[in-house]
């Protein structure tokens, strides 16, 4: 067997001969390196501007570790493998999606870098792979601010109509009532607890709006700044109301003021930049909010309702709809999951454990009052 190359780095050459298997590990993370760099480099041409110039700074990253084990493979590289199945499929979402959701795919794939473990790679590598998860959170966080107002909506509708309304039927059917009698139970339900979330979620997000709006600095303030009484300069006490220290806000209230008289555009800029506009951004609209809980709490909530709709009785129909119910929960965790930048299968069985446990409940208790009852 030939020996590597030595690297341009003496502190990363491997102290020994390197074995058929230190050869194929250094392959395959070869092969992932690149399959990462064209990951980023398919993201880059989905985005303009400082995003683009960002992530192909991370694709030319990826490619100076892809020089490194190339240095140490010499000419043992062989033909390019394929990426980890994880980088391929995250390679193919970038080509065809390009979101939100690849990037916190991405972020999880950077915190799962095995260089800091691995005596082979830099402790440059290592550090990169660690700034590179952070890059990509700060990048996957604008998408998240984006979509967090709806998209939280859209999942707590959801999860509630799938859940209490499974539970809802679980309970009616263990009552003993007959099927047509619990069909019509759960489209009651499901209309009923659409327009409760619906309004519910309006109401919610256009209060939080209204009270983040009358903490929103007022832009007509602007018009008072050159009739201040510079000795006096009641602008320090806006800014010691905002946090500052004594000092602090007088010696900004006196550059504002000094801005203003060159510039006025940009003393209000900087007078007024508080980041009332990002907050506003995740809070989401109040229509939006609303609309996204009714049909996804009516989505979530038809699941259980499917197997009576098509006739199913007794048993049958409790564990079709327990099993529809079951099959949601876990891609809805899991998108979560995806999103947060969280393990998603941990979040898909808490959200399986979380629903089934409120519907066995439910479920309990109808056989408790059937049997009373009866």
């Amino acid at each position: 067997m030939n020996a590597p190359a030595t690297p341009a780095n003496p502190a990363a050459a491997p102290p020994r001969q390197p074995t058929a298997a230190d050869i194929k590990r250094w392959r395959q993370y070869l092969a992932d390196e690149r399959a990462e760099a064209a990951v980023y480099r398919d993201l880059a041409r989905r985005r303009t501007g400082e995003e683009r110039d960002i992530l192909l700074a991370l694709a030319d990253a990826e490619g100076r570790h892809e020089a490194h084990w190339l240095e140490l493979l010499g000419d043992q590289a062989g033909k390019p493998l394929k990426g980890d199945v994880r980088t391929r499929t995250l390679g193919l979402l970038a080509r065809r999606f390009g979101s939100v959701f690849v990037l916190a795919l991405a972020q999880r794939a950077e915190s799962r870098s095995p260089y800091a473990a691995d005596s082979d790679a830099t402790p440059s590598m290592a550090a990169d792979e660690q700034i590179h998860e952070e890059v990509v959170r700060a990048l996957a966080a604008r998408g998240r601010n984006r979509l967090s107002g709806t998209f939280r909506a859209a999942v707590f509708g959801a999860n509630d109509g799938l859940v209490s309304n499974l539970a809802l039927i679980l309970g009616i059917s263990a009552s003993g009532l007959p099927a047509h009698v619990v069909l019509l139970t759960g489209l009651s339900g499901l209309l009923a607890g659409a327009l409760s979330m619906g309004a519910g979620e309006y109401v919610s997000v256009r209060s939080q709006r209204e009270l983040l709006e009358a903490s929103t600095p007022n832009p007509q303030t602007r018009t008072a700044l050159p009739d201040l009484d510079v000795d006096a300069n009641e602008l320090t006490l806006v800014y010691r109301a905002r946090g500052m220290s004594a000092d602090e806000a007088a010696a900004h209230a006196t550059e504002v003021l000094r801005d203003f008289s060159i510039d006025p555009d940009a003393a209000v800029s900087a007078d007024s930049g508080d980041g009332a506009v990002d907050e506003h951004e995740a809070v989401g609209t109040a229509w939006s909010a609303a609309i996204s809980s009714f049909c996804f709490f009516a989505s979530g909530a038809l699941i259980p309702v499917l197997p009576y709709l098509f006739g199913l009785q007794g048993t049958t129909a409790v564990v079709v709809a327990a099993v529809l119910v079951g099959i949601v929960l876990l891609a809805t965790g899991a998108i979560v999951g995806l999103l947060s930048g969280g393990p998603p299968l941990r979040r898909a069985l808490r959200q399986l454990g979380i629903g089934y446990g409120a519907a066995a409940a439910t479920y309990l208790l109808g056989l408790l009052f059937g049997t009373t009852l009866g």
